[in-house]
């Protein structure tokens, strides 16, 4: 065992629950440590560890030997332990995190931090990621930092102190990267019906991946955009070196971005850095649906694995595995609908191998429920389901569906709306 797995053992108890930060924000010194000497930190025991967004390998199934993994999502490299089946989903909102931590509903003993180097009056920043971890960190009993100089500092608390840490080490690993995917023609298509919509002066949501990527490449030529999400990817860097997002116009928080996590590469890292035009915020306030409603034009985007012909939204579940999340989609659809001049916007292509992503009946869970929709948008048109009848939605829903699964889709439609006690003609 090396002289950071024995300090571990010191500080880390069997049965304790072990968070850190997800996909671009995990301590990757730590962790990796942790996983290796996962048996003798355990001590005949087991520990449990909350799952995220991976942006690397550490954790697999075969890790279960002595680690209980749970979690709210299988996104990424994650996805193989849902598929193993020894991920226990945890199927809350995103936004319900801190409380459930918070009150104690879920434990957190122990958090591992990648932070930045200090700044003035010694202060680390949590650099990346804030989402639950300012939680986590009021619950836990032991706080294990490691610093990198390629982590940004970043503003909006909390900050640490040196004397925080149980233990707080230099790390070995640079931050991983999440490097933008470049989006194809049916991306393209969906980013194009998506800026059509977005006026000048909104204030933006999205989430990561192809298709938020594509649409912050479409909004070119708007203005005085403004930025309050959940994750950050380099596209957003983009849109402020060329002017277009400038936070100018916001209602809430006006002139500063707003974000919970990095989700990017150097370059938006490097732009993040000491940036005061940008703060780092906890779900608690990232998600909050009064902050939301108050934001003028505030425009959620977010995707899904299916969406029914009755706006029903399945996020989580494809071909029998879980591989998505509840995450925070019901909570900035429900902020943008009741936000003045808001849009809550679901985003996907029809198809995925061939097989229609508009649905008679979903496959998995309904994650967001047909009360929340709004607006479905795919490669092949917007289906604008506020205030329609069941039987409306469905001919909406059916337009942009791939044309050859159409005639199928109507088919199916009679006998779900009888299901439904609606009328159909």
């Amino acid at each position: 065992m090396n002289d950071l797995a024995s300090q571990l053992q010191s500080l880390i108890r069997p049965g304790d629950t072990v968070w850190w930060g997800q996909a671009t924000a995990e301590p990757l010194t730590l962790t990796r440590t942790l996983v290796e000497h996962r048996r003798a930190l355990a001590s005949g025991g087991r520990l449990r560890v909350f799952v995220g967004i991976a942006a690397s390998d550490t954790l697999r199934p075969e890790h279960a030997d002595v680690i209980d993994f749970f979690g709210y999502a299988a996104a990424g490299a994650h996805r193989q332990l849902a598929q193993a089946g020894v991920l226990d989903v945890l199927p809350v909102h995103y936004s319900h995190l801190p409380g459930l931590i918070r009150s104690g509903h879920i434990h957190a003993e122990v958090v591992l931090l990648q932070v930045s180097p200090p700044a003035e009056q010694g202060r680390h920043s949590m650099g990346q990621m804030r989402e639950y971890l300012p939680a986590a960190l009021d619950a836990a009993r032991v706080v294990i930092g490691e610093v990198h100089p390629d982590v940004p500092w970043t503003h909006g608390g909390p900050y640490l102190q040196a004397a925080d840490f149980a233990l707080l080490i230099d790390s070995g690993q640079a931050p991983l990267d999440l490097a933008r995917a470049a989006p194809g023609p049916v991306e393209r298509a969906i980013a194009s019906h998506v800026a059509g919509l977005i006026e000048d002066g909104a204030t933006l949501q999205m989430g990561i991946g192809k298709l938020p990527e594509a649409v912050l490449s479409a909004l070119e030529g708007h203005r005085d955009l403004g930025l309050h999400s959940g994750a950050i990817g380099d596209g957003i860097v983009a849109l402020v070196e060329t002017g277009v997002l400038t936070n100018a116009r916001k209602t809430v928080d006006p002139g500063v971005g707003i974000g919970a996590i990095l989700m990017g590469s150097e370059k938006l890292r490097r732009w993040a850095h000491r940036n005061p035009a940008l703060q780092m915020r906890e779900t608690s306030y990232t998600h909050n649906l009064e902050v939301l409603a108050a934001s003028h034009k505030f425009t959620a985007i977010n995707s899904a694995i299916e969406v029914d012909l009755t706006g029903q939204v399945n996020a989580e579940v494809a071909a029998g595995v879980y591989v998505g999340a509840v995450g925070g989609a019901v909570d900035f659809l429900r902020g943008a609908a009741r936000s003045h001049g808001g849009l809550p916007i679901i985003a996907l292509p029809s198809t995925a191998k061939g097989r229609s992503r508009i649905v008679a009946e979903l496959s998995g869970p309904v994650s967001t429920a047909r009360s929340d929709a709004g607006l479905v948008v795919t490669e092949h048109g917007l289906a604008d389901l506020r205030g329609q009848t069941l039987s409306a939605r469905v001919r909406r829903m059916v337009d942009i569906a791939t044309p050859e699964h159409r005639d199928d889709l109507a088919r199916q439609a009679y006998a779900l709306l009888r299901r439904c006690g609606a009328a159909f003609s």
